[in-house]
């Protein structure tokens, strides 16, 4: 911080706009600078000398008066406080970084979170406005331009005071006096704090000027509402930047300074308003306004905007991205004072989009299955062993368990008889449910409250977020059903549009959309085919044996268990997720060349060689971020990257991450088109029957029905759905990644894509279109028809099917190696 009478440049804190300081005397040159005694003055001091006994009998005669003793004991009282070692230095105010709010925008510039534990916004002084400065001086401290930090006749009138209630009740505090208690000491009363305030304050106004104090002074205070500094006073109050206020707004925000608390306009309006008309008085009475100015605002109602209507919609899981990166490359401690404006990716339409369908599509799964209630009851000798179990394994619960516990008890709300509380036995504690707050298993024509009864088995969690009233057992939230997350991307550009980390999704809660590792099933596929077309000994056309095999003990089944195709097309077995085909091509290419390719396209999870074989039907754990940035590889014709959620850190804007072409464009062509029949005649044929445009994608379900997924994409837009338990129990009956995780998928890409024009996917040279024989994936027979299929360049079958009602030799059809 630049010292008084300095004007830098490059000083943050240096005024562009001293106003009110233009008719401040200039500071008294120093004795160096001072011209010569005249001879007169010489003269004058040699008469001077003569007196100087004269003048030291009455100094002796001053100094032993009532007076005069008080006075040394006054001085010896700031000599002895001014030299206390434990004086606060000034070294905090010149480097002033107090806590500071980081706010978070989307793509559009709108708020959508805040990091930070004080909500202030540091600005400059030349943001101040010209009203705001005349408006605190009028309230706080007429004279600040004018005297050194110090009010005497104040500091008088107040000493007068305080002897007569003989406590320390008046303060007479001058502007600089309140920086020196906010910045530098204690709140305490009493005589050692003010004699150090009083010295420290006319240090402040020795070494920094005017504005400088007061941009310390208005950055810092409080105004109520948890908001500190003007700039975040004016946002809340006024929904506007501090820039922007009118003489009303300034003389309400600087009368508020003297009790923030019980001058809010929204808790106590009319006191409020008193004390910002005595403002205006005084702003008229130092001629900063007219008078008719000031009645005539006096006489309006203050007007501030509605106390919720600046809440922003929250989104909590881009914040805590956010958050975690500017942890990484600022670090934690440097965190709460950044100050910064991020700007996200963040679509607000699809995020909105994202969020609905995900919920909805959670709560038509927990109807279907039944996840609207306890999962089972216990009596008798198994409730005992239960409750033993649940004290052996949690003496304690931690954020992240989830627990089947007992209902002990169940109490109706005196008010509302729909409501009430759960009592639920934990182990070595008892929680309580608060079931006005569980409007997700609410739904359904029974009360929440009436569906629970003493010994009922029911899945809970730790609820810290929760408030609970009652004092008795601690928050807990019903676990009754699975959970879900989705990714949205622009696969050209990887800039992550939307991010949903579960239903009911809360700050610092745990965000499956980037955090959960969970095997992939089926939809791991792609990048098996993917191999097996890029080495180029198979195609989109060759025919693989759907039959049973043992693997050193093990004879993976289809999901539909002992229904076996025989020969079929490998189009058709990426459609039908037909497992024992995907195991045959890992055998064949090896488990190397899938890893390779899978890395290439942007998988970053492990894939150790111990997966073996298992790593054909998805056994590898993966997260959905992953998943939809190594799928948005094939969408964007093989050309990997990064994805983006950050665009700008301030004024430095965050360029879009360079696309590396790391797998052959034809390659990916392919797999794309694949992926197509799966939307179009596979798996995922109702999103095809629904969606009415091109698209690719594939359905996934891990074993025991554990993980459902769906991850798909158009040309210009990719999502991802995940659909589990956290505790990896299985979904139920029936759940798989076409009939759980699709829907969702579907839910928000048809919303998503409303009203935009039809693309298709472009075709990149390298890739050529010929006619084949469905059943053998030869050419078609002479003068017999024939679908079209892509192919690798040079890969197009050279033979013919055999003419119709001749027999095929199997051993022709099928590209097995059985040597």
């Amino acid at each position: 911080m630049a010292k008084r009478g300095r004007r830098s440049g490059a000083d943050p804190f240096d005024p562009i706009d001293p106003i009110l300081a233009l008719d401040r005397e200039p500071d008294r040159p120093s004795a160096a600078e001072a011209p010569p005694a005249s001879p007169r003055k010489r003269k004058r001091k040699r008469r001077d000398g003569r007196s100087l006994g004269v003048r030291i009998l009455l100094w002796l005669g001053l100094l032993l008066s009532p007076f005069g003793l008080a006075a040394a004991a006054l001085g010896a009282v700031f000599y002895y406080f001014g030299h206390d070692p434990n004086l606060p230095s000034l070294s905090g105010i010149g480097d002033y970084r107090p806590p500071q709010i980081t706010r978070v925008l989307d793509r559009d510039g709108n708020l959508i979170g805040e990091i930070g534990s004080e909500h202030r916004t540091v600005v400059p002084y030349a943001q101040f406005p010209k009203v705001l400065i005349q408006a605190v001086l009028a309230a706080e401290d007429a004279d600040f331009f004018e005297h050194e930090g110090l009010d005497y006749k104040g500091m008088v009138r107040a000493l007068i005071e305080n002897l007569m209630r003989r406590e320390f009740a008046q303060g007479a505090s001058t502007i600089t006096q309140q920086v020196v208690k906010q910045l530098l000491l204690t709140p305490e009363k009493t005589m050692r704090r003010k004699v150090q305030e009083i010295i420290l304050a006319r240090r402040i106004s020795q070494k920094f000027s005017k504005e400088e104090i007061l941009q310390l002074y208005l950055n810092h205070m409080f105004f109520g509402h948890g908001r500190y500094g003007v700039e975040e006073a004016a946002r809340f109050y006024f929904g506007k930047s501090v820039g922007e206020i009118d003489v009303a707004e300034a003389a309400l925000l600087a009368g508020m300074l003297q009790s923030p608390s019980r001058l809010s306009p929204y808790r106590h309006p009319e006191a409020a308003k008193k004390r910002q008309t005595y403002v205006l008085g005084q702003m008229a009475k130092l001629e900063f306004i007219y008078e008719e100015t000031a009645r005539k605002l006096a006489e309006q109602p203050i007007a501030v905007i509605p106390e919720n209507s600046n809440r922003t919609r929250s989104i909590p899981e881009a914040v805590d991205s956010v958050h975690r990166a500017l942890e990484e490359k600022f670090g934690g401690k440097k965190l709460e004072a950044l100050g910064l404006t991020v700007k996200t990716t963040i679509d607000p339409r699809l995020q909105e989009m994202a969020r609905q369908a995900l919920e909805r599509g959670l709560e038509d799964l927990d109807q279907r299955q039944g996840y609207r209630g306890p999962i089972g009851h216990l009596a008798g000798k198994a409730l005992d062993k239960h409750l033993a179990q649940l004290k052996k394994d949690h003496p304690s619960l931690g954020d992240a368990d989830i627990v089947e516990g007992i209902v002990d008890k169940v109490e109706k709300d005196e008010q509302d008889a729909k409501q009430g509380r759960v009592f639920v036995l934990v182990g070595a504690l008892t929680g309580v449910v608060d079931t006005a707050l569980e409007p997700r298993y609410a739904l359904g024509a029974t009360p929440l409250v009436d569906r629970f009864h003493p010994g009922d088995l029911v899945r809970v969690r730790l609820a810290p977020e929760r408030k609970h009233e009652g004092g008795e057992g601690i928050p807990l939230a019903l676990e009754l059903g699975p959970q879900a997350a989705m990714v949205v991307l622009d696969p050209a550009t990887r800039d992550v549009l939307a991010l949903v980390g579960g239903y009911g999704y809360r700050a610092g809660g745990f965000d499956r959309s980037q955090r959960a590792q969970r095997q992939p099933g089926s939809a791991f596929k792609p990048f098996i085919y993917a191999a097996a077309i890029d080495s180029k000994r198979y195609t989109a056309a060759s025919v693989v044996n759907d039959s049973p095999e043992v693997y050193r003990l093990w004879k993976p089944q289809n999901y539909d268990k002992d229904n076996f195709r025989g020969p079929v097309r490998l189009r058709t077995a990426l459609a039908l997720s037909i497992n024992t085909v995907a195991i045959k091509l890992l055998a064949d290419v090896g488990i190397s060349a899938v890893r390779d390719l899978a890395t290439r396209a942007g998988i970053t999870s492990p894939l150790p060689d111990s997966l073996e074989l298992s790593l054909a039907l998805g056994a590898n754990t993966v997260t959905p971020v992953e998943m939809a940035n190594a799928f948005a590889t094939f969408a964007s014709g093989g050309q990997r990257g990064e994805t983006r959620l950050i665009s700008a850190l301030g004024s430095e804007a965050i360029p879009t991450p360079p696309l590396a072409q790391d797998i052959r464009a034809e390659t990916a062509y392919i797999m794309v088109s694949l992926m197509r029949s799966v939307v179009e005649s596979g798996t995922g044929r109702a999103a095809g029957l629904k969606l009415q445009r091109p698209a690719a994608g594939k359905t996934g379900t891990s074993n025991g029905s554990r993980d459902a997924w769906f991850i798909g994409f158009t040309p210009e837009l990719l999502a991802a759905v995940w659909v589990g338990f956290d505790d990896g129990k299985s979904l139920g009956h029936g759940e798989a990644g076409g009939r759980t995780a699709l829907p969702l998928w579907l839910n928000f890409m048809v919303k998503a894509m409303a009203g935009r024009p039809v693309r298709d996917f472009s075709q990149p040279p390298g890739v050529v279109v010929a006619q084949i024989d469905p059943a053998t994936g030869l050419l078609p027979a002479p003068g017999a028809d024939g679908v079209s299929e892509v192919f690798l360049d040079g890969t197009a079958p050279t033979e013919s099917a055999a003419p119709p009602g001749e027999q095929a030799n199997p051993d022709q059809m099928l590209l097995e190696k059985n040597e």
